[in-house]
């Protein structure tokens, strides 16, 4: 099964690549699929239940399998040297008005796929792993909003995450006491959501990063 995945995933990407296919493009069939892939039916529903369960595809009874802004190919990543503080200031620009939006658009299948983010963050254990579902939860609020160019551009400033001099800070500055503080503000943010609370979402996501940017870089 893990092989189709890999062919299908190999699939939308040539297509996302050479243009097309794109965000709310149709996908072709499960007959379609089987023929182009050569692999069981069986399996194809599999994988693109993997798919859709990653965010990368949305299906609706009746209508079909649709991509998401999700597959669109990586964007180019941040300046190397961009430090930690011109980091928090972009955060602090885009990711409040960002959960505003998710708050008036998300969709049930969006709300349950930050909530899995959220649970995978409490069920963490030590730095890395909080780390990896911390960036999957934003970015999930971030893919809530369906906005194409809006992601291109939030991956832009999440890959500046990946940077050493990132790591290393957020490393000597991570505690297990801070990290269940992040966690709490993770949950107030993603109730918001769920209430479909823009101002509330907004201002849990302000204070989040805020308390985020003052751990990082020494401001109380």
């Amino acid at each position: 099964m893990l092989a189709v995945e890999r062919s299908l995933r190999a699939l939308l990407e040539q297509g996302t690549q050479d243009g097309t296919l794109g965000p709310g493009s149709k996908l072709p069939t499960e007959r379609d699929l089987v023929e182009r892939l050569s692999a069981p039916r069986s399996a194809i529903r599999r994988a693109l239940d993997v798919l859709e369960r990653d965010g990368v595809v949305i299906r609706h009874v009746g209508r079909g399998t649709f991509l998401t802004e999700a597959a669109l190919p990586p964007a180019d990543g941040a300046p190397p040297d961009t430090s930690p503080a011109e980091i928090m200031q972009v955060r602090l620009l885009i990711e409040p008005p960002v959960a505003e939006l998710a708050a008036r658009v998300a969709t049930q299948a969006d709300l349950d796929r930050i909530a899995e983010c959220l649970h995978g963050g409490e069920g963490s254990e030590g730095f890395e792993d909080f780390e990896a579902w911390d960036a999957r939860l934003h970015r999930a609020i971030a893919l809530a909003v369906h906005n194409g160019l809006l992601i291109s551009m939030f991956d832009v400033m999440n890959t500046a995450r990946s940077l050493p001099v990132w790591g290393s800070l957020k490393r000597r500055t991570s505690s297990p006491e801070r990290r269940l503080r992040y966690h709490e503000e993770h949950a107030a943010i993603v109730e918001a959501l769920r209430d479909r609370d823009p101002t509330g979402a907004r201002d849990c996501m302000r204070r989040h990063l805020q308390n985020v940017s003052d751990n990082l870089l020494g401001r109380h």
